[in-house]
Order: C-alpha cells, then sequence, then structure tokens
C-alpha cells in the first residue's frame, strides 16, 4: 500500500466512519510490514488526525511491532496526550523487548504523572520486575494490584504466582491461585508449573486432577509441566498422564513428544523413550539431546553415542545441551578418543566459549585422561569460571592424586571471590581423607564454620567421613552428636571408614546410635554392616542382619542383596552366596562380580568363568572389574592364553580400555608362567605409562625364574620412575640371593640402609611440564 493509495481510501469515506477506518487501515499494516504503517500515518497527519489519542495509540503499537523501540519512544514522547493504553503500550514493548529497567522506569514515571494502571500494565510491569529478579518491587506492585482491586484476575494471577513461586514463596502462589476466580488454563499451568519447579511434584498432580474437575481442559504446555512431575513420581503416573494426553485429543508434536521422552527416561523406560520418539518423523535437536541424556544417565553409553551419530547423519546441528549429554557420557565411558572428537566439533560449532561446555569438558579430561595436563588447559581456557568449572578442576586433581594441588586450587577459588557449593565441599573434603591430611582437615573445617556451610547436611556429613578417613573418629563423633540433623549417610559413612580401618566391631555399633536416633537403615548402611560382619567373621550377625532386612522391606535392595553374597562369600558358605544370588530378581554388574569374586576366591575356577558366561547371555555387560576377576582367575589357575584372549577382548569386543590394574594382571598370568619376553613386548608397546606395580610384579617374576639380567634392567626402571622407593632394590637384592649372587645382594641392602628412604609428595606444579 502506497500513501497515495492510503489517501484515496481515506478521502473516499464519510466523516463518520473515518476515524474507524483510519484504525482499521494500521491494524492491517499491523500485521503487514512498517512500510505500509509509514504510508497510512502520512495521510492521517494530513486529515488533522495527529491529535486523536486513540488513533495514535494505534501507531504506538504499529511503531513498537515493526520499528526500534528508539521510533516507539519518539513517538510516545511527542503524543500530545496519554491514556492508560498508551503508557502500557510503551512499558508492554519495553518488557517484549528485555528492556525491564526501562520498563520500570516507565512505570514509576506513569505512577508519578499518568493515569493510573490496569491489569495490563500491571501484568507488563510484574513481568519485568520477575525477569530483573527484582522481588520487592514485585511486592510493591502487587500492592497495587490489591489496591486497584485486581486480586482475582486472571492474567495477573498468573503473573503473580510465577513471581512468587521464582523466589520460593510456594505458599504465598498457592495462596494467590485461591483467589483467581474462574482460573483459565494458564493461571492453573503455572500454578503447576511453579509446583513442579519447587519439587512439589505430588501436590502439582493434585492440582492437575482439580483442574479437570473443575472443567478447565489442560493443553500441551500443562501436560508439559505434569509429565516433568510424573517423571519424578514414577511409571505409574506417567503412564496416567501419557494416556489422559491421548483421551484429551492433544497433538503429538515435538513439544510434548520431548516432555514424553524425558518422563520414559527418568522412569528408566529408554525402550518406551526411543519408540515415542520415532511415532511421529519430525525430531529437532530438542529431542535428541532428551533421548541423549536419557541415555547417559540411565547408562546406556553407547547407544548414546551411537544416537549422537544418527543424529548428526541426519543433518541436525547439535547445541549446547547435545554436547554436554554426549561429553557426560564419554566421562562415564571413559573413552578419551570419542571426547577429544566431540571436543574438536564443539570448537568448529564456535561453542568453546560456552562456560557450561567447558566444564563438562574438563570433567571428560580429568576422568578420561591420565595427564592432567589435558584438563588444566580446558580450564585455563574458560575466560570466567563459575564454581561448577573449580569444581570439575578440584575433583580431577584429587582423582588423580594431587590432592595438595586440589586443596590449593580449592583456596585459589576462594580467594576469587567465589564461594563454594556443596558439591564442592564434599569433594575437597574427600580428597582430605584421601590425603590423610589432618592440617588441611582442620583448615577447612573452620572455614566451613565460618559460612555457615556446616547447617548442610551434605556438608556435615562430608566432614564426618573426611575425620573418620583420617582416623579421627572420637572427632567424627563429635560431629556427629552436634549435627542439628542427622540421616543415614552419617552413619553409612562413618561405618563404612571404620570397616575399612579394620575396626569392625566398632562398626556394628554404629547400629544402636541410628536406632537411637530413630533413623531406619536402608540398603546403603545393610551392606556396610554386612560388610562388618563379614570382617569378624561373624556368621550370626550377619544372620541377623539378614533376617532385618526381609522383615523391614529391605530384602529386595539391590545393595543388601550384594551385601548378603559378598558376606556369604567371604565366611566361606559358598552355597548360601550362591542362593542370595539366585534370589536376586534382575542381578546387576556389581551382583555378577561379587559371584565371580566368591567361586573363584574359593577355587571354583570352572564355575567362575561359567558364571561370566552367564552373565553375558543375561545380556548384563562385564566392566572393568569383571575382567580383574576374570584374569585373577586366570592367574591363580594357570590358564594363560585363555587369561590373554580374555584381555584381548577387552577393547576389542567390550570397548573397555585396560587399566594398569589390567596390565598388572596380564604381567602376573605371565610372569607366573615364564613367558617374560612377551611380556616385555606388550610393555614396550602398552598404551599407557607402566607404574611401580607393574614393575614389581615383573621383578618378581624374574626371581620365582631366576633371569637376572632382565631383572636388572626392570629395577632400573623402576628406581627411574620412583628412585625413592626401597622395593626395587630389595626385590633385585632377594634376585640375586636365588640366582646365588649373595654379595651383590648385600651390597645392595647396605646401600639401601645407607641411604634411608623419603617419599615426596606428589605435585603436578613440581612438574614444569604439566603446568
Amino acid at each position: 500500500m502506497t500513501s497515495k493509495t492510503a489517501t484515496k481510501i481515506l478521502s473516499r469515506t464519510e466523516l463518520p466512519c473515518l476515524q474507524e477506518t483510519c484504525s482499521h487501515l494500521i491494524s492491517f499494516c499491523n500485521s503487514k510490514s512498517l512500510r505500509q504503517g509509514v504510508c497510512i500515518h502520512s495521510p492521517i497527519i494530513k486529515l488533522g488526525f495527529q491529535d486523536h489519542l486513540y488513533l495514535n495509540n494505534n501507531l504506538l503499537s504499529l511503531y513498537s511491532k515493526c520499528f526500534t523501540l528508539d521510533y516507539a519512544r519518539q513517538f510516545f514522547d511527542e503524543m500530545p496526550s496519554r491514556d492508560v493504553v498508551s503508557w502500557t503500550g510503551i512499558l508492554s514493548a519495553y518488557v517484549k523487548h528485555e528492556k525491564h529497567e526501562e520498563a520500570l522506569g516507565m512505570f514509576q514515571e506513569m505512577m508519578g504523572s499518568g493515569p493510573c494502571p490496569n491489569e495490563f500494565t500491571l501484568s507488563s510491569v510484574l513481568r519485568a520486575c520477575s525477569a530483573l529478579g527484582e522481588f520487592s518491587d514485585g511486592k510493591c506492585i502487587h500492592g497495587c494490584v490489591i489496591k486497584h482491586g485486581f486480586e482475582s484476575n486472571q492474567i495477573l494471577g498468573s503473573v503473580l504466582i510465577d513471581l512468587y513461586s521464582k523466589y520460593g514463596s510456594i505458599e504465598e502462589a498457592c495462596r494467590l491461585f485461591s483467589c483467581v476466580e474462574n482460573g483459565d488454563v494458564v493461571s492453573w499451568t503455572t500454578m503447576i508449573s511453579s509446583l513442579v519447579q519447587a519439587g512439589k511434584w505430588s501436590q502439582a498432580l493434585r492440582i492437575y486432577i482439580d483442574m479437570i474437575k473443575a472443567g478447565v481442559y489442560p493443553n500441551e504446555f500443562t501436560f508439559v509441566k505434569v509429565l516433568a512431575a510424573a517423571g519424578f513420581l514414577g511409571l505409574k503416573h506417567g503412564k496416567v498422564v501419557h494416556a489422559h494426553l491421548i483421551v484429551f485429543g492433544v497433538e503429538l508434536n515435538l513439544v510434548v513428544k520431548t516432555a514424553l521422552v524425558h518422563m520414559y527416561s527418568k522412569c528408566q523406560r529408554m525402550d518406551d523413550a526411543v519408540r515415542i520418539s520415532k511415532l511421529t518423523p519430525e525430531s529437532d535437536r530438542f529431542l535428541w539431546t532428551a533421548i541423549l541424556s536419557g541415555l547417559a544417565q540411565n547408562l546406556k553409553l553407547r547407544e548414546a553415542v551411537v544416537a549422537f551419530q544418527e543424529m548428526e547423519a541426519s543433518g541436525i546441528l547439535s547445541n549446547n545441551f547435545t554436547y554436554l549429554s554426549i561429553l557426560n557420557a564419554c566421562s562415564l565411558i571413559l573413552s578419551l578418543d570419542l571426547g577429544r572428537q566431540i571436543h574438536a566439533r564443539v570448537i568448529m560449532a564456535g561453542l568453546e566459549d560456552d562456560i557450561p561446555v567447558g566444564n563438562a569438558l574438563v570433567d571428560m579430561y580429568m576422568k578420561c585422561s591420565h595427564e592432567v595436563e589435558d584438563g588444566l588447559r580446558v580450564f585455563e581456557g574458560i575466560e570466567s569460571p563459575d564454581v561448577i568449572s573449580w569444581t570439575s578442576l578440584i575433583a580431577g586433581l584429587s582423582e588423580h592424586g594431587f590432592h595438595q594441588d586440589s586443596f590449593d586450587s580449592y583456596m585459589e577459588m576462594t580467594a576469587s571471590g567465589l564461594q563454594p557449593n556443596s558439591v564442592t565441599l564434599s569433594i575437597i573434603l574427600r580428597s582430605c581423607r584421601a590425603a590423610k591430611s589432618a592440617s588441611q582437615l582442620l583448615k577447612l573445617h573452620g572455614h566451613v564454620i565460618k559460612t555457615n556451610a556446616d547447617h548442610d547436611i551434605v556438608v556435615s556429613n562430608a566432614l564426618v567421613d573426611a575425620y573418620a578417613g583420617n582416623e579421627r573418629v572420637d572427632d567424627a563423633w563429635h560431629l556427629i552428636r552436634n549435627m542439628s540433623q542427622r540421616d543415614a549417610l552419617t552413619y553409612t559413612g562413618l561405618a563404612t571408614r571404620l570397616n575399612q580401618m579394620g575396626h569392625h566391631e566398632m562398626a556394628l555399633h554404629v547400629i544402636s546410635h541410628m536406632f537411637n536416633d530413630d533413623i531406619k537403615m536402608d540398603g546403603y548402611s545393610m551392606a556396610g554392616f554386612l560388610s562388618s560382619s563379614a570382617g569378624l567373621n561373624s556368621v550370626e550377625t550377619g544372620m541377623q542382619l539378614h533376617s532385618y532386612s526381609v522383615k523391614s522391606g529391605l530384602g529386595s535392595s539391590i545393595s543388601v542383596s550384594n551385601g548378603l553374597v559378598s558376606f556369604y562369600g567371604k565366611c566361606g558358605l559358598t552355597h548360601d552366596a550362591e542362593r542370595a544370588f539366585a534370589e536376586i530378581s534382575e542381578p546387576d554388574i556389581v551382583s555378577w562380580n561379587g559371584l565371580i569374586s566368591v567361586l573363584a576366591s574359593y577355587g571354583h575356577i570352572s564355575s567362575a568363568l561359567s558364571a561370566f558366561d552367564d552373565m553375558r547371555l543375561t545380556g548384563v555387560k562385564p566392566d572393568s572389574v569383571t575382567f580383574l576377576l576374570v584374569l585373577f582367575t586366570c592367574t591363580h589357575c594357570g590358564l594363560v592364553d585363555m587369561g590373554l584372549e580374555y584381555f584381548n577382548s577387552m577393547k576389542e569386543m567390550h570397548g573397555i580400555e585396560p587399566q594398569l590394574d589390567h596390565y598388572v594382571c596380564l604381567f602376573d598370568l605371565l610372569g607366573r608362567a615364564g613367558r617374560l619376553e612377551e611380556a616385555m613386548e606388550i610393555l614396550e608397546t602398552m598404551p599407557i605409562r607402566p607404574n611401580a606395580s607393574i614393575y614389581k610384579t615383573l621383578l618378581a617374576a624374574c626371581k620365582v625364574h631366576r633371569i637376572v639380567p632382565l631383572g636388572e634392567d626392570i629395577a632400573s626402571r623402576g628406581l627411574k620412575l620412583d628412585p625413592s622407593d626401597p622395593a626395587f632394590n630389595l626385590m633385585l637384592a632377594n634376585l640375586y640371593d636365588s640366582s646365588g649372587r649373595p654379595d651383590l645382594a648385600a651390597t645392595i641392602r647396605r646401600s639401601v640402609r645407607d641411604k634411608g628412604s623419603s617419599l615426596p609428595q606428589r605435585s603436578w606444579s613440581s612438574h614444569p611440564e604439566l603446568v
């Protein structure tokens, strides 16, 4: 439409209808384009309607939708008169363009000199408060809502519910919802959404049922929220909601389909989740990300990798959430090669500056790589590390054994102004426990008290664990007595550390303290007490615990069942161990490993290897622990070739990278059989750097077979790795003794006595090549 065309239309219109025609033309332009709107604005001025408030409000709406806010604000400022519609129009424009501070400023100006706000004005400014996190301003505007009698308004009710729930005032949100008269689907859905976000899933479902009883039909957005609640409550609820979705005839679009995938994933029904995703051909990155995330969370890690490859093959580009899911899968399956490939794709996608993706990369490298500098390099590339970045670094350093450096990193993080969360504190306290560093533990405890973090039960439990792990049991008990809140994990952690120290009887005394606190045992605590009974070889106590587990409903717990297999096995009751295993309805990998360990430990070699085959037939995939047990079995019954086959199948058939412990078993297997040349060939080609245990295993084999030259070479390698470890010289001396060279043995032992031994603290900061 041109200016001439608009003028012609208006010139043929009778005066009484002229203003209405102008309004219709502006509305037409609103839905088309700015250029056409400007064409109608010019004739309006020519016809002398520039002072007409109704038309100006329409033009303001036009400029707000089709032009920049600056032009809309200029037009607003030039309006000769304004009413509540004018003010609401400019306020709404600021909010839609996410200029929330400007919107609040306009509202204050309006309240100072303009007309009284209506429900639409208040709705816009409340949305601005919510977006800015200005809860105090929001409460003031809530006062305006009450003052003007809008508290029962549906629109304002929904916005206020969202505002209060966002800031944790869920009770006030519920009260506001009860004040809304004849709530529509938006207000009901907002209330359900608020309850879901607050973790009140059962209450959210009750509101959903009330909604249906009130005759308000849910829409797709309602079902997205209700499905989220059902995912946390279990499969039974999820299926009911899914059935309702079909009954109400809600279209299975991508949003609903993605919500269903999330729900079934949370309920550990990935087959159903994948089936739902394929019911219609449409897919997008959000649906694929939901599938990837579900597969990773349900530990279907190989399937997650395959799904990622399928997504890329379909031409759908990954986003940051997709990469987070697949990097999480890489971390769990310890796949460094795939992780590096994903890292390259992250860089190609321009997401290397995304902090959550960077955090996932730090976590992946720290878990998958044997070299800490890989994770350090990524961390140093994060421009503004957040608390999760630092936590990933601290956890990685701790896992690699660099406990002093993890503590230094923690101190650097706090010095930068970032406050640790409960996860960070739990990890650094675990590092103190592993390092047996009482001084660092005391410093951290002081920091925890100073920041009031000791009121968090997660942190308090970590403190108890750290003190017990440092063999300061009295301090651990003192902490427990002074805790304002205790749970099963409080006592389970203490019992676990007491078991590790061999204080099994003391660990069993923990039971009475739990009962005094009226804390019921869970599956993990029961498993710990069964371990105590096994450590004492107390069959009677273990059987009493077994009886209690059945009476208290813990018999179906997989942790308890696995604990019973281990208990009976360690007590030498192999038939009872097998019976306990047979009663497990769905044995997991821990169950199978427990059975294989029991059978192998008592010389039932054929049964142990048969159990390994049975496990694979049932669809349970072996893990690295399984192969350690199988290699141990082969080693102690001389099945060298079979052991080699199992070792080679780890990576070839099962995608499991052999770790140092597996190589120690392999070298023990070959060494006992005298196949040391073969062992040395593997040593020279293994993809990871040998550790002291490998050299000691080979050196022990050289002593058995009296191979002096090779033993000297291996001892030399071991001493280069750790010159302070006297074991290599002492083992070499034993080799000389067994080979008829007592003179050389005496010389070496004298040298060890003269030098003494000291083990330096391990620190990556002392190695420039790692920094």
